[in-house]
Protein backbone atom coordinates (compact mmCIF):
# COMPACT_ATOMS: atom_id res chain seq x y z
CA UNK A 1 0.00 0.00 0.00
CA UNK A 2 1.27 3.39 -1.32
CA UNK A 3 0.35 6.09 1.24
CA UNK A 4 1.68 9.61 1.59
CA UNK A 5 1.24 10.46 5.12
CA UNK A 6 3.16 13.69 4.97
CA UNK A 7 1.97 15.00 1.94
CA UNK A 8 -1.72 14.25 3.01
CA UNK A 9 -1.13 16.28 6.05
CA UNK A 10 0.70 19.29 4.36
CA UNK A 11 -2.34 19.16 1.58
CA UNK A 12 -4.74 19.45 4.15
CA UNK A 13 -2.50 22.15 6.25
CA UNK A 14 -2.44 24.33 3.16
CA UNK A 15 -6.23 23.98 2.28
CA UNK A 16 -7.07 25.30 5.77
CA UNK A 17 -4.58 28.31 5.00
CA UNK A 18 -6.23 28.78 1.71
CA UNK A 19 -9.86 29.28 3.15
CA UNK A 20 -8.57 32.40 4.96
CA UNK A 21 -10.34 35.39 4.44
CA UNK A 22 -6.66 37.71 4.09
CA UNK A 23 -5.41 35.22 1.42
CA UNK A 24 -4.96 37.43 -0.94
CA UNK A 25 -3.71 40.71 0.99
CA UNK A 26 -0.43 38.43 -0.09
CA UNK A 27 -0.63 37.77 -3.49
CA UNK A 28 2.58 36.29 -4.20
CA UNK A 29 2.02 33.93 -0.80
CA UNK A 30 -1.33 33.47 -1.85
CA UNK A 31 0.03 31.55 -5.88
CA UNK A 32 2.92 29.90 -3.64
CA UNK A 33 0.23 28.32 -1.79
CA UNK A 34 -1.93 27.65 -4.43
CA UNK A 35 0.65 25.95 -6.79
CA UNK A 36 1.83 24.06 -3.99
CA UNK A 37 -1.82 22.62 -3.70
CA UNK A 38 -2.18 21.48 -7.07
CA UNK A 39 1.10 19.86 -6.90
CA UNK A 40 0.20 18.08 -3.39
CA UNK A 41 -3.30 17.32 -4.88
CA UNK A 42 -1.49 15.48 -8.25
CA UNK A 43 1.03 13.41 -6.54
CA UNK A 44 -1.20 12.17 -3.97
CA UNK A 45 -4.25 11.31 -6.57
CA UNK A 46 -1.75 9.34 -8.37
CA UNK A 47 -0.26 7.39 -5.17
CA UNK A 48 -4.17 6.84 -4.45
CA UNK A 49 -4.37 5.15 -8.03
CA UNK A 50 -1.25 3.33 -7.64
CA UNK A 51 -2.19 1.24 -4.04
CA UNK A 52 -5.68 0.83 -5.78
CA UNK A 53 -4.06 -1.03 -8.64
CA UNK A 54 -1.59 -2.57 -6.95
CA UNK A 55 -4.33 -4.09 -4.44
CA UNK A 56 -5.78 -5.36 -7.63
CA UNK A 57 -3.06 -6.77 -9.35
CA UNK A 58 -2.49 -8.67 -5.80
CA UNK A 59 -5.90 -10.14 -6.45
CA UNK A 60 -5.48 -10.94 -9.98
CA UNK A 61 -2.02 -12.78 -9.39
CA UNK A 62 -4.00 -14.75 -6.75
CA UNK A 63 -6.71 -15.85 -9.10
CA UNK A 64 -4.18 -16.56 -12.13
CA UNK A 65 -2.98 -19.56 -10.13
CA UNK A 66 -7.07 -21.02 -11.18
CA UNK A 67 -7.57 -19.40 -14.39
CA UNK A 68 -4.59 -18.63 -16.70
CA UNK A 69 -6.48 -16.99 -19.17
CA UNK A 70 -6.93 -13.51 -17.12
CA UNK A 71 -2.82 -13.68 -17.75
CA UNK A 72 -3.77 -10.58 -20.50
CA UNK A 73 -5.69 -8.49 -18.28
CA UNK A 74 -2.93 -8.84 -15.91
CA UNK A 75 -0.63 -7.55 -17.94
CA UNK A 76 -2.71 -4.49 -18.76
CA UNK A 77 -3.26 -3.50 -15.65
CA UNK A 78 0.58 -3.58 -14.83
CA UNK A 79 1.51 -1.53 -17.47
CA UNK A 80 -1.09 0.78 -16.45
CA UNK A 81 0.53 0.82 -12.65
CA UNK A 82 4.19 1.41 -14.64
CA UNK A 83 3.18 4.19 -16.42
CA UNK A 84 1.68 6.01 -13.02
CA UNK A 85 4.73 5.06 -11.22
CA UNK A 86 6.57 7.20 -14.66
CA UNK A 87 4.04 9.49 -13.98
CA UNK A 88 4.81 10.09 -10.06
CA UNK A 89 8.54 10.00 -10.29
CA UNK A 90 7.97 12.86 -12.99
CA UNK A 91 5.65 14.91 -10.65
CA UNK A 92 8.55 14.79 -7.81
CA UNK A 93 11.12 16.37 -10.34
CA UNK A 94 8.50 20.16 -10.27
CA UNK A 95 10.75 22.08 -7.84
CA UNK A 96 9.96 25.54 -9.67
CA UNK A 97 6.96 27.11 -8.00
CA UNK A 98 5.59 28.26 -11.45
CA UNK A 99 5.88 24.03 -13.10
CA UNK A 100 1.82 23.76 -12.16
CA UNK A 101 0.99 26.85 -14.26
CA UNK A 102 -0.11 26.76 -18.23
CA UNK A 103 2.16 27.38 -20.84
CA UNK A 104 2.96 30.16 -23.18
CA UNK A 105 4.81 28.98 -26.56
CA UNK A 106 6.17 30.25 -29.10
CA UNK A 107 8.17 29.41 -32.12
CA UNK A 108 10.35 31.00 -34.45
CA UNK A 109 11.25 29.76 -37.81
CA UNK A 110 15.33 30.50 -38.34
CA UNK A 111 16.89 31.02 -41.28
CA UNK A 112 16.81 29.13 -43.98
CA UNK A 113 13.87 30.43 -45.63
CA UNK A 114 10.58 28.04 -46.72
CA UNK A 115 12.28 25.23 -45.27
CA UNK A 116 13.04 26.54 -41.61
CA UNK A 117 9.07 27.77 -41.69
CA UNK A 118 8.24 24.53 -42.60
CA UNK A 119 9.92 22.69 -40.10
CA UNK A 120 8.37 25.20 -37.40
CA UNK A 121 5.00 24.25 -38.74
CA UNK A 122 6.45 20.54 -38.30
CA UNK A 123 7.03 21.17 -34.73
CA UNK A 124 3.56 23.03 -33.91
CA UNK A 125 1.95 19.66 -35.23
CA UNK A 126 4.71 17.74 -32.82
CA UNK A 127 3.77 19.53 -29.72
CA UNK A 128 -0.22 19.53 -31.05
CA UNK A 129 -0.04 15.93 -30.75
CA UNK A 130 1.99 15.62 -28.43
CA UNK A 131 -0.96 17.75 -26.32
CA UNK A 132 -3.34 15.58 -27.60
CA UNK A 133 -1.35 12.31 -26.53
CA UNK A 134 -1.61 14.30 -23.01
CA UNK A 135 -5.21 15.18 -22.40
CA UNK A 136 -3.61 18.94 -22.46
CA UNK A 137 -5.64 21.96 -24.52
CA UNK A 138 -3.73 24.04 -26.81
CA UNK A 139 -4.67 26.95 -28.40
CA UNK A 140 -3.05 29.07 -31.01
CA UNK A 141 -3.26 32.57 -30.93
CA UNK A 142 -1.39 33.58 -33.29
CA UNK A 143 0.13 32.46 -36.76
CA UNK A 144 1.94 34.62 -38.88
CA UNK A 145 2.77 32.37 -41.88
CA UNK A 146 5.30 31.96 -44.59
CA UNK A 147 4.82 32.81 -48.13
CA UNK A 148 4.80 29.58 -49.51
CA UNK A 149 4.96 26.87 -47.08
CA UNK A 150 4.76 26.95 -43.11
CA UNK A 151 4.96 29.30 -40.91
CA UNK A 152 7.40 32.21 -39.80
CA UNK A 153 5.99 31.97 -36.11
CA UNK A 154 3.38 30.73 -33.97
CA UNK A 155 2.58 31.45 -30.29
CA UNK A 156 0.05 28.70 -28.75
CA UNK A 157 -0.81 28.39 -25.03
CA UNK A 158 -0.99 24.67 -23.62
CA UNK A 159 -3.69 24.26 -20.58
CA UNK A 160 -3.37 21.32 -18.41
CA UNK A 161 -1.86 20.56 -14.82
CA UNK A 162 1.68 21.44 -14.90
CA UNK A 163 1.84 22.20 -18.67
CA UNK A 164 4.65 24.73 -18.52
CA UNK A 165 6.79 22.23 -15.69
CA UNK A 166 7.07 19.60 -18.56
CA UNK A 167 7.00 21.82 -21.86
CA UNK A 168 10.02 24.13 -19.83
CA UNK A 169 12.15 21.35 -21.36
CA UNK A 170 11.96 21.88 -24.62
CA UNK A 171 12.61 25.64 -24.77
CA UNK A 172 15.93 26.04 -27.05
CA UNK A 173 17.16 25.55 -30.70
CA UNK A 174 15.87 22.52 -32.62
CA UNK A 175 18.07 21.59 -35.53
CA UNK A 176 16.44 19.57 -39.01
CA UNK A 177 18.77 17.93 -41.00
CA UNK A 178 16.88 16.37 -44.08
CA UNK A 179 16.68 16.42 -48.24
CA UNK A 180 14.69 19.27 -48.52
CA UNK A 181 11.29 18.89 -50.14
CA UNK A 182 11.61 22.04 -51.73
CA UNK A 183 14.66 22.01 -53.47
CA UNK A 184 14.77 20.67 -57.28
CA UNK A 185 18.03 19.52 -56.97
CA UNK A 186 17.18 17.37 -54.28
CA UNK A 187 19.97 18.63 -51.62
CA UNK A 188 20.44 18.14 -48.49
CA UNK A 189 19.47 21.26 -45.77
CA UNK A 190 19.62 21.60 -42.10
CA UNK A 191 17.06 24.18 -40.80
CA UNK A 192 16.59 25.56 -37.27
CA UNK A 193 13.71 26.64 -35.30
CA UNK A 194 13.42 28.87 -32.13
CA UNK A 195 11.13 27.22 -29.03
CA UNK A 196 10.35 29.49 -26.12
CA UNK A 197 8.43 28.90 -22.96
CA UNK A 198 7.31 30.99 -20.46
CA UNK A 199 4.49 30.10 -17.70
CA UNK A 200 1.21 31.93 -18.09
CA UNK A 201 1.33 33.49 -14.87
CA UNK A 202 -2.06 35.59 -15.76
CA UNK A 203 -3.18 37.70 -13.67
CA UNK A 204 -1.62 35.72 -10.13
CA UNK A 205 1.98 37.80 -10.48
CA UNK A 206 1.80 42.08 -10.54
CA UNK A 207 3.69 42.99 -13.32
CA UNK A 208 4.03 46.57 -13.75
CA UNK A 209 2.86 48.16 -17.54
CA UNK A 210 3.04 51.68 -18.05
CA UNK A 211 0.42 52.52 -20.70
CA UNK A 212 2.81 54.92 -22.13
CA UNK A 213 4.98 52.28 -22.72
CA UNK A 214 3.40 50.53 -25.13
CA UNK A 215 2.70 50.41 -28.43
CA UNK A 216 -1.03 49.32 -29.98
CA UNK A 217 -1.61 48.60 -33.39
CA UNK A 218 -4.64 46.56 -35.07
CA UNK A 219 -5.04 45.29 -38.40
CA UNK A 220 -6.72 42.14 -40.18
CA UNK A 221 -5.99 38.97 -39.01
CA UNK A 222 -4.70 36.73 -42.30
CA UNK A 223 -4.37 33.31 -43.32
CA UNK A 224 -1.74 31.16 -45.52
CA UNK A 225 -0.69 33.11 -48.24
CA UNK A 226 -1.46 36.44 -47.06
CA UNK A 227 -5.43 36.27 -47.20
CA UNK A 228 -7.32 38.14 -45.22
CA UNK A 229 -9.77 35.92 -43.11
CA UNK A 230 -12.29 38.67 -41.73
CA UNK A 231 -13.41 41.92 -43.08
CA UNK A 232 -12.47 43.77 -39.53
CA UNK A 233 -9.39 44.73 -37.81
CA UNK A 234 -9.92 42.31 -34.93
CA UNK A 235 -6.19 41.12 -34.83
CA UNK A 236 -3.52 43.27 -32.31
CA UNK A 237 -0.01 43.55 -32.21
CA UNK A 238 1.21 45.25 -28.75
CA UNK A 239 4.96 46.55 -28.33
CA UNK A 240 6.54 46.99 -25.08
CA UNK A 241 9.55 49.71 -26.62
CA UNK A 242 11.85 49.74 -23.16
CA UNK A 243 11.81 45.69 -24.00
CA UNK A 244 11.07 45.85 -27.67
CA UNK A 245 9.13 42.54 -26.75
CA UNK A 246 6.28 42.31 -29.37
CA UNK A 247 3.51 40.09 -29.02
CA UNK A 248 -0.05 39.39 -31.56
CA UNK A 249 -3.70 37.85 -31.21
CA UNK A 250 -5.47 37.09 -33.82
CA UNK A 251 -7.67 33.89 -32.68
CA UNK A 252 -10.64 35.90 -30.90
CA UNK A 253 -13.18 37.38 -33.19
CA UNK A 254 -13.06 40.62 -31.35
CA UNK A 255 -10.50 43.27 -30.86
CA UNK A 256 -11.05 43.39 -27.19
CA UNK A 257 -10.63 39.84 -26.50
CA UNK A 258 -7.98 40.10 -28.63
CA UNK A 259 -5.84 42.35 -26.78
CA UNK A 260 -6.80 40.77 -23.51
CA UNK A 261 -4.90 37.64 -24.58
CA UNK A 262 -1.96 39.85 -26.17
CA UNK A 263 -1.37 41.59 -22.73
CA UNK A 264 -1.58 38.12 -21.06
CA UNK A 265 0.93 36.60 -23.04
CA UNK A 266 3.22 40.07 -22.81
CA UNK A 267 2.83 39.89 -18.83
CA UNK A 268 4.16 36.16 -19.50
CA UNK A 269 7.14 37.74 -21.36
CA UNK A 270 7.99 40.37 -19.28
CA UNK A 271 8.33 37.98 -15.75
CA UNK A 272 10.47 35.45 -18.10
CA UNK A 273 12.54 38.67 -18.82
CA UNK A 274 12.72 39.49 -14.99
CA UNK A 275 13.61 35.72 -14.15
CA UNK A 276 15.90 35.35 -16.38
CA UNK A 277 17.82 38.67 -14.91
CA UNK A 278 17.48 38.05 -12.21
CA UNK A 279 19.12 34.33 -12.71
CA UNK A 280 21.88 36.16 -14.47
CA UNK A 281 22.88 38.17 -11.36
CA UNK A 282 22.80 35.17 -8.87
CA UNK A 283 24.87 33.17 -11.10
CA UNK A 284 27.06 36.29 -11.79
CA UNK A 285 27.52 36.32 -7.47
CA UNK A 286 28.08 32.79 -7.25
CA UNK A 287 30.68 32.79 -10.28
CA UNK A 288 28.56 29.82 -11.89
CA UNK A 289 28.28 29.91 -15.58
CA UNK A 290 25.70 28.34 -17.46
CA UNK A 291 24.16 27.81 -20.81
CA UNK A 292 20.94 29.77 -21.16
CA UNK A 293 18.54 27.32 -22.73
CA UNK A 294 16.88 28.98 -25.55
CA UNK A 295 20.48 30.16 -26.91
CA UNK A 296 21.79 26.93 -27.69
CA UNK A 297 20.81 24.10 -29.90
CA UNK A 298 19.04 21.42 -27.47
CA UNK A 299 18.22 19.16 -30.03
CA UNK A 300 18.75 17.38 -33.65
CA UNK A 301 16.03 15.45 -35.85
CA UNK A 302 18.20 14.11 -38.65
CA UNK A 303 16.16 12.41 -42.02
CA UNK A 304 19.03 12.06 -43.90
CA UNK A 305 21.62 10.10 -44.26
CA UNK A 306 19.86 8.19 -41.48
CA UNK A 307 17.10 9.04 -39.15
CA UNK A 308 17.65 10.04 -35.24
CA UNK A 309 16.81 12.02 -33.16
CA UNK A 310 19.52 13.13 -30.10
CA UNK A 311 19.11 15.75 -27.22
CA UNK A 312 22.38 17.33 -26.84
CA UNK A 313 21.87 17.99 -23.30
CA UNK A 314 21.32 14.78 -21.84
CA UNK A 315 22.49 12.58 -24.83
CA UNK A 316 19.03 10.48 -25.42
CA UNK A 317 18.64 9.25 -28.82
CA UNK A 318 16.00 8.07 -30.48
CA UNK A 319 15.95 5.94 -33.89
CA UNK A 320 11.79 6.35 -34.69
CA UNK A 321 12.21 9.95 -35.74
CA UNK A 322 8.34 9.74 -37.24
CA UNK A 323 7.22 8.78 -33.45
CA UNK A 324 9.09 11.83 -32.17
CA UNK A 325 7.60 14.20 -34.74
CA UNK A 326 4.02 12.69 -34.08
CA UNK A 327 4.31 14.16 -30.24
CA UNK A 328 6.12 11.15 -28.26
CA UNK A 329 8.63 13.26 -27.01
CA UNK A 330 7.75 12.48 -23.04
CA UNK A 331 11.71 10.58 -23.13
CA UNK A 332 13.11 13.64 -23.70
CA UNK A 333 11.27 15.81 -21.57
CA UNK A 334 11.28 13.59 -18.65
CA UNK A 335 15.26 12.99 -19.29
CA UNK A 336 15.91 16.57 -19.09
CA UNK A 337 14.09 17.22 -15.82
CA UNK A 338 15.72 14.44 -14.24
CA UNK A 339 19.33 15.37 -15.21
CA UNK A 340 18.23 19.22 -14.24
CA UNK A 341 17.48 17.64 -10.92
CA UNK A 342 20.70 16.06 -10.69
CA UNK A 343 22.62 19.23 -11.21
CA UNK A 344 20.85 21.12 -8.53
CA UNK A 345 21.28 18.38 -5.86
CA UNK A 346 25.02 17.66 -6.70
Amino acid sequence: MIIFDKQNIRLSNLEAEAQREDLWSNPKEAQKILAEISKLKKLVDTGKKISELLESLKEFSELLEEDESIEKELRAELEVVEKLVEELELQTLFTDEYDSYNAVVTIHAGAGGVDAQDWAEMLLRMYTRWAERNNFELEVVDTSFGEEAGIKSVTFIVKGDFAYGLLKAERGVHRLVRISPFDAAHRRHTSFALVDVVPDIGNDVEIEIKPEDLKVDTFRASGPGGQYVNKTESAVRITHLPTGIVVECQSERSQHQNRETAMRILRAKLFALEREKREKELQAIKGERRDIAWGNQIRSYVLHPYTLVKDHRTGVEVGNIQAVLDGEIDIFISSYLKSTVLKVSG
